[in-house]
């Protein structure tokens, strides 16, 4: 049988090239997780004009950190519906009318139903994010 023997700097070593590429590897997931949470939030996405999909955005600030945002300002409307479709029953509960500009006149509505699209990427995201770091023993 062969015998190793390792001083304590050549331990040392190896132990910093493990954990190089363990935090190498934790932000590979970090980035592929927010990569993943933003494919799916725009393929989930519904789409009038594409202005919510063009609004969703991913950025690393930095190598564990990222941050995937949704600049739409009417995202939370399409989330969770309005009016009586509202989840949870958060909604107006009368009629109300408004002028459309893209139909060129005016609109009578009860609300829109929820049309989910940031929650479950978000879901999809935590459980890659979960198996990924189980992979590595984390």
């Amino acid at each position: 049988m062969a015998k190793i023997t390792f001083s304590g700097r050549q331990f040392l070593r190896a132990a910093q090239r493990f954990e190089e590429g363990l935090l190498d590897k934790i932000s590979d997931i970090v980035y592929e997780t927010a990569r993943l949470i933003q494919s799916q939030a725009k393929a989930l996405a519904p789409v009038d004009d594409g202005s919510l999909k063009d609004s969703i955005e991913m950025k690393m600030l930095g190598k564990y950190n990222a941050v995937v945002t949704v600049g739409a300002h009417y995202a939370i409307y399409v989330e969770y519906g309005t009016g009586i479709y509202a989840e949870n029953g958060n909604g107006r509960r009368t009629p109300w009318t408004y002028y459309s500009l893209k139909l060129g006149r005016y609109v009578t509505t009860e609300g829109m139903k929820a049309q989910p699209f940031w929650v479950p990427a978000v879901d999809a995201g935590q459980e890659y994010f979960n198996t990924e770091m189980r992979r590595l023993g984390l």
